[in-house]
């Protein structure tokens, strides 16, 4: 009786024109953003929804993710965690045939610094004949930025988590520009990473060998709260790691501190690869729960956009890479960008980068776009995870916790991509960084995990049309 008596009150969803058709005429409406499933999706979403394990495994893996407690425990060289004749890269598997400019242009500069090849023709060739093995970080518990090539003689940071004893690396930050994880690799390029390879990596050893273990979760929480969304704003969490390092610094490495302590606070970007290995860790806590339908990995190889689930082990489901939409530096534009490159989607994967923009209100004078903007890509991606994340909060939105655990079913039921904020490399190998920006994730790779998941669940309407026919 209440709808007959009371005003009317009309929801709206799908096409606008009926909700301004509606308030011309003055009745008030409560329009509704929905949006069909992601094409070709319906009847996987109906199995994987229906999964009776589905629920207790995405509790359970969105809780280990947001239980990890990462900490940055020792510096050490690949070659002792990296076969010499494997080179790791980011994103999904790829072969060199198949690999973008700045892919090609790092590993020719790992096989320079390697001293495995003479000049670049001569790199071109063994790398083609399949001198060393490509390998993907993330399928040997690291991650790289950009292109991600990891070379025997490189630097890692080596983090541990705490709570369920998992490890991650991730190499050392050279800065911006001209740098080989951007694909440039020229003699500046091969000179810094000689003195990286010489100084700073020993120094930073020899640092966290009197520090001790430093906590990672604790530094970029307080990061978030002074402004950096912790992948292309790092600012103040280089600042802090610079803080918990320096004194240690000068006692350990007297003899090169002040280069140390010098290239560490010019490069705002330092603290990054720590980030990734952190957020790495602790994804990789959530992974290989069955039924789960967490993403537990978002990486690119500037060729293909790949994500794994929780569910399916170490499955990679890929779509093309896309190019950022962003802001160029000098006379670079468009035409000169490389599609979406690099591991650095594991903060994001985190709840952290593009989810996190709303507490990083400065990031947008970097990839573009308003404040607002930031602000709106965040509160979208609450639509498509999981949980809200108890340590990392943003000021601006009360202290919500950021939204992390991204759920492949609710990416496909509401059309919703992950917001991704990134550097752009040069297309042509040796280029190097020519922007930053957003980009959008392929739809293919989130719409292929989930017909994956759904193989791996029996069919309710076959269930169902198996019960009649045996009542008949």
């Amino acid at each position: 009786m209440n709808l007959l008596s009371a005003p009317p009150r009309v929801v709206t969803a799908g096409a606008g024109l009926l909700d301004e058709s509606l308030k011309a005429q003055a009745v008030p409406t409560i329009p509704v953003s929905w949006r069909p499933p992601l094409p070709g999706t319906a009847r996987a979403l109906v199995k994987v929804l229906a999964d009776p394990r589905r629920q207790a495994a995405n509790e359970l893996a969105v809780r280990r993710l947001i239980s990890a407690r990462p900490h940055l425990t020792r510096v050490r060289r690949a070659s002792e965690v990296l076969d010499e004749d494997t080179f790791l890269h980011a994103g999904p598997p790829i072969g060199w045939e198949r690999a973008s400019g700045p892919m090609r242009g790092a590993l020719i500069g790992a096989m320079l610094l390697e001293g495995r090849a003479r000049d670049e023709r001569d790199a071109e060739r063994a790398l083609a004949a399949g001198a060393v093995a490509l390998r993907p970080c993330h399928e040997h518990g690291a991650v790289g930025p950009m292109a991600g090539v990891v070379s025997p003689s490189m630097w890692l940071f080596e983090v541990r988590d705490d709570e369920h004893g998992g490890t991650a690396y991730c190499s050392l930050n050279e800065g911006l520009g001209k740098v080989l994880r951007y694909g440039a690799y020229g003699p500046e390029v091969l000179e810094r990473l000689r003195w990286m390879d010489e100084a700073l990596g020993p120094a930073l050893a020899a640092t966290l060998e009197r520090t001790g273990p430093i906590d990672l979760r604790s530094l970029m929480a307080q990061a978030l709260q002074m402004g950096d969304e912790l992948h292309n704003r790092n600012r103040a969490a280089t600042s802090l790691l610079l803080r918990e390092l320096a004194p240690a610094v000068v006692e350990a490495a007297p003899d090169t501190a002040a280069r140390v302590l010098r290239f560490i606070n010019g490069n705002d970007h330092f603290f990054l690869n720590a980030a990734m290995a952190a957020a790495k860790v602790s994804t990789d806590a959530a992974r290989d729960v069955p039924g789960s339908s967490l993403v537990v990995a978002m990486a690119r190889n500037g060729t293909d956009f790949g994500v794994q689930v929780s569910g399916l082990g170490g499955r990679w489901f890929t779509g093309p890479a896309g190019v950022p939409d962003g802001l160029y530096l000098g006379t670079y534009g468009p035409e000169d960008a490389n599609p979406d490159i690099g591991d650095s989607t594991i903060t994001e994967t985190s709840g952290l980068g593009g989810f996190a923009m709303a507490a990083a209100p400065a990031i947008v004078r970097f990839v573009g776009g308003e404040v607002a903007d930031a602000v709106r890509a965040t509160r979208s991606m609450y639509e498509i995870t999981l949980a809200e994340h108890p340590a990392f909060q943003i000021p601006g939105l009360g202290f919500r916790g950021t939204p992390v655990g991204i759920d492949v079913t609710l990416v496909a039921r509401t059309g919703l991509l992950p917001v991704v904020n990134t550097g752009i490399a040069g297309r042509v190998a040796g280029t190097g960084q020519v922007g930053a920006g957003l980009v959008k994730p392929p739809t293919e790779a989130f719409t292929a995990a989930l017909l994956a998941l759904a193989g791996e669940v029996s069919d309710p309407f076959d269930d169902r049309l198996t019960r009649t026919s045996g009542q008949r």
